[in-house]
């Protein structure tokens, strides 16, 4: 049986008496009929749009009243009592005669009733119209509810249609396939399950299972159970929690949260390496004055005369073979100045051409130097080796003299000839191709030594392919000869240095043919320039984790591009890993970028604003603007370099020198900022000869310092220590604070008006935030209580008053409410009981001593100010008064 929930429509003609009802049947009837004939024609094509417009509007008969109706499969309709809006050629039956039970009897309607649609000013043919049009009519509700029950052949398993009854999107009921539709809207669908969402919520520090238990050093995860993450300490100390891994790593024992380990992390790359930095900072400290720079911050300033790579180099012995003096040594032989001894007759072109020869045979002195100990522990490993064998391992460290001999000591007089003319002219290297290939077409190459060829290959320059060998005909195969086969990456270039390319190649030239061949030629796997730690497989193990595959090049490699590349900048070079095996350590690549960009003014940072002033090119040729001064940018990674320097120093304990490298920081407001933090960070550490030093030789300000002290004995407890320090550092406000949150109360509660008096004099003169509502209150408290029991005692009922000494009683007994209003302000503090003990200390004061002299001038102040005993005092102190005003 469907049930009916009777509803009123908006149209302003509604009326519910028999009469109206009958006439409305009839006029729909009437319209109906007018509908059809109009609908049986077609509208001629002359028809104005406007009565096309009144057609259709006419077809669109209102409904009178509309039922919602809910049939036995829980599907809700619109049904209409009259009639409902049709086209043409459709008949629907009236809602009445498709339920089996009558509609309800119609309701006469209260003439007092306004339509929604008259109320709110809308036309009921324009309502009706779009309500026909939003809501979904009947024949549309059971055409959709076809389309959903129709089977699905081509599926395996049948779609079911999807419940949208009463759905609820929150609740995921718009797709769900089993049913959660009620019968009737008398019955109500059962709420579904609680499922609660797992979301974390902050727990409050007193509810936390650690409350009271912070120094559990038993347990020490109770006691860190609220700082779960890492911390960092001086030194590269890590203290955690369970096993330090990265992501794709699984750790083998499980975490226990109750076990802290503390892990130093290697911030240098070698032991050595502290002291190493202290002799170069010491070197740079004594070359780089400096000076207050527009912001009055300090700031280091190189003086490019005294630092570069050959000042830094004379450091090291002439025996030191470390890789750092090398670094040194080849950045003298690409970088620094060469005296050609000409004079000033000599024509730019001249110079430059013999700047470029001059500069090569350095770099060809110092790569022979960098290649003998390889060459000489080679040889040293292969004793039973011939002659022949030997002499190519003497030419790749180009001591072509010592392969001479030995060659001609093993009988091979001819090769020794050969030998002695290496790095000959064009002609010379055409000779040895052809009888290589004249050894090979004649197919005699497989007689000759391989290391004899070899030879041939290297004097005749063919080191950029391999020297195939003579195959087949029935006679014995010949190897093929790789000139480069199983040398480093130094010796590969030195054979091109000073075997494939012509004398007169620059640098640039000779870089590009390694450099290419390097990178294009992976058939022959040759040696790529990686860093000095990855080659050398019996030096002790790196105490980092370093990935196996690395894109760091070796850091004497890095320079030599620097050079040959002009448009190479400092950020690609200046990699940590490129010079040592920790990735932290800036020590070599923050001296490498104070030379090259600060003093030598030839390469910079990437992301530099501006351009550099005293640019010089790599290929030292001079300019007509050379000595023009431009001016300097701002280099984000120049200063993220020095912060990162400082660090590691600091970690180290060697604070000097880690405020020195901030001080080439070139912003001033960072360089103060980071000045400032790393001395507070070293408070404990600023004993008097540190002081002296950074105050004397770094030139930083001692209020700084003494800024830095004064919150270490604030930490430490310390409070007049750290009182005097901000005093001594000009910091009043800091001071100021102090004394009237930690010292005044102190002095109250003993009743030290000396004392107290002595802590807020030292203010005045000095500009102090609230003085006259804070610290001022102090002193005039100290008067009050000093002078007012004096000018009592001076008051005799015998003797007539003094003017002045009544001016004074007025003028200080007047300001004691003002104080007491101001008090509560200023030891505001309500969790340190001592604020107010001394709060209520000198209200009874001021008030027992006003008592004396004035008390009704306490009148205005309120009586919760005051404590009970001095409340009752003041009470007795101005009846007392009263009274006597009265009888005189």
């Amino acid at each position: 049986m469907a049930r009916f929930r009777a509803e009123f429509s908006d149209s302003s003609d509604d009326d519910s008496s028999p009469e109206n009802e009958t006439q409305a049947q009839n006029e729909s009837s009437e319209d109906d009929r007018e509908s059809e004939e109009e609908f049986s024609r077609s509208p001629s094509p002359e028809m104005h749009e406007n009565e096309l417009l009144t057609s259709m509007a006419r077809r669109r008969k209102q409904v009178k009243r509309t039922a919602l109706v809910e049939d036995e499969d829980g599907e809700i309709r619109y049904a209409h009592e009259v009639g409902e809006a049709r086209g043409p050629n459709l008949r629907v039956s009236p809602a009445s005669s498709s339920s089996s039970s009558p509609p309800p009897p119609r309701a006469r309607g209260d003439p007092t009733i306004i339509p929604w649609a008259q109320h709110i000013g809308v036309d009921a043919q324009k309502m009706h119209v779009m309500q026909t049009s939003l809501f979904r009519m009947p024949e549309e509700a059971a055409a959709l509810k076809a389309l959903n029950q129709q089977p699905r052949p081509n599926l395996r398993v049948p779609l079911q249609p999807l419940n949208r009854k009463h759905s609820r999107d929150s609740d995921g009921d718009g797709l769900r396939i089993d049913s959660r539709e009620r019968a009737s809207f008398a019955h109500d669908i059962e709420p579904p399950v609680y499922r609660p969402s797992r979301k974390y919520a902050r727990v409050e520090s007193s509810k936390s299972a650690v409350e009271g238990s912070e120094g559990a050093v038993f347990d020490a995860g109770l006691a860190f159970g609220r700082s779960f993450r890492v911390g960092w300490g001086p030194g590269g100390i890590l203290v955690h929690l369970g096993t330090l891994c990265g992501p794709p790593f699984t750790p083998k024992t499980s975490a226990n949260s109750s076990t802290i380990t503390k892990t130093t992390v290697p911030i240098f790359s070698s032991i050595n390496q502290a002291s190493l930095s202290e002799k170069l900072l010491q070197h740079h400290l004594s070359n780089s004055p400096i000076t207050p720079d527009d912001d009055g911050i300090p700031f280091a300033t190189p003086n490019p005369q005294s630092l570069h790579f050959s000042s830094f180099a004379l450091l090291f012995p002439t025996a030191d073979r470390s890789y750092e003096a090398s670094l040194f040594r080849l950045g003298q032989a690409l970088f620094d100045e060469i005296d050609l001894g000409l004079g000033n007759s000599i024509t730019i072109d001249i110079r430059n051409r013999i700047t470029s020869v001059r500069r090569k045979a350095v770099l060809s002195a110092w790569l022979e130097d960098a290649v003998a100990p390889t060459v000489e522990a080679e040889l040293r490993s292969n004793t039973s080796a011939d002659a022949p064998t030997v002499a190519f391992t003497l030419l790749t460290g180009n001591q072509t003299e010592k392969a001479a001999n030995v060659a001609m000591d093993g009988g091979f007089l001819k090769l020794a000839t050969l030998i002695s003319q290496a790095g000959g002219d064009w002609e010379y290297r055409e000779d040895l191709k052809e009888q290589l290939q004249i050894w090979k077409d004649e197919r005699v190459d497989a007689h000759i030594d391989e290391n004899v060829r070899k030879i041939y290959a290297l004097v005749a320059g063919l080191v950029d392919g391999v020297v195939e060998g003579s195959k087949g005909g029935g006679l014995e195969k010949a190897a093929d000869v790789d000139v480069l086969k199983g040398l480093d990456w130094k010796r590969a270039f030195g054979i091109h240095l000073w075997f494939s390319e012509p004398v007169d190649a620059p640098i640039a030239q000779v870089f590009q043919a390694y450099d290419q061949l390097v990178r294009h030629d992976a058939q022959r796997q040759l040696s790529r320039p990686l860093p000095w730690y990855s080659e050398r497989k019996s030096s002790a193990p790196s105490r980092w984790n370093l990935p196996s595959t690395s894109s760091a090049s070796d850091g004497l490699f890095s320079l030599i591009r620097l050079h040959a590349e002009p448009a190479c900048s400092l950020s690609p070079i200046l990699t940590p890993l490129s010079f040592g095996t920790s990735p932290v350590d800036y020590s070599l690549v923050w001296h490498l970028y104070i030379i090259l960009s600060r003093c030598m003014r030839v390469r910079d940072f990437a992301d530099r604003g501006d351009p550099v002033g005293h640019v010089r090119r790599m290929d030292d040729s001079l300019s007509d603007d050379d000595d023009e001064d431009k001016p300097e940018g701002h280099s984000p990674s120049a200063d993220l370099l020095a912060s990162s320097y400082a660090f590691q120093l600091e970690g180290l304990g060697m604070i000097q020198e880690a405020l020195f490298v901030l001080l080439h920081i070139e912003g001033s407001a960072g360089r103060e900022k980071a000045i400032k933090d790393l001395l507070a960070r070293s408070g404990g550490k600023l004993d008097e000869w540190m002081t002296r030093g950074i105050v004397g030789s770094l030139k930083i300000p001692l209020a700084w310092v003494l800024e830095a002290k004064a919150l270490y004995a604030l930490d430490s407890g310390e409070i007049y220590e750290a009182y005097e320090l901000f005093l001594s550092a000009g910091l009043y406000n800091s001071a100021h604070d102090l004394a009237v949150l930690e010292l005044a109360p102190d002095a109250i509660i003993h009743r030290d008006l000396e004392l107290l008096k002595n802590l807020f004099v030292k203010f005045i003169g000095h500009p102090v935030d609230g003085w006259y509502v804070r610290g001022k209150v102090f002193l005039d408290y100290v008067q009050i209580m000093k002078r007012l029991p004096v000018l009592a005692e001076q008051q005799s009922p015998d003797v007539v008053p003094d003017a002045v000494d009544n001016t004074a009683i007025d003028d200080l007994t007047k300001s004691v409410p003002r104080l007491i209003g101001l008090l509560p302000d200023v030891l505001r503090d309500s969790s340190d009981p001592r604020h107010g003990a001394a709060l209520s200390e000198m209200v009874s004061g001021m008030v027992g001593v006003v008592n004396k002299l004035r008390p009704l001038v306490l009148s205005q102040i309120q009586p919760t100010m005051m404590s009970e005993s001095t409340r009752l005092e003041h009470i007795q102190s101005a009846a007392y008064a009263r009274f006597l005003d009265h009888i005189s």
